[in-house]
């Protein structure tokens, strides 16, 4: 078995780099009154100065799960059905495709 080229290898992402969401992690600049609240809020619950984003999620997810569920079902719900229009858009023929 031949080793792979360390290009290859700076390429590959580990399970957990892959769960990740860079996004959770951005510290929240409270730049309007709502974000000011939940970052005022959130951080005196979690006695910090920077508040981010996954601390704002967890909060929520902990004390309002019905906001967050709303959010998550209708993010599933659309990702479930971009599946099923690819596997369609899979089963038909090329000709058929390229006249829509």
């Amino acid at each position: 078995m031949s080793t792979p080229p360390t290009a290859d290898i700076e390429k590959t992402l580990t399970e957990e780099a892959f769960h990740t969401n860079p996004t959770l992690g951005l510290i929240v600049e409270p730049d309007t009154d709502l974000k000011d609240m939940l970052v005022t809020y959130v951080g005196t619950k979690f006695d910090k100065e920077e508040v981010t984003v996954n601390m704002i999620v967890e909060t929520m997810a902990a004390e309002f799960p019905e906001f967050v569920w709303s959010f998550a079902e209708e993010n599933f719900l659309r990702g479930y059905q971009l599946g099923l229009d690819d596997a369609e858009t899979l089963t038909r023929n090329p000709s058929e495709i390229t006249e829509e």
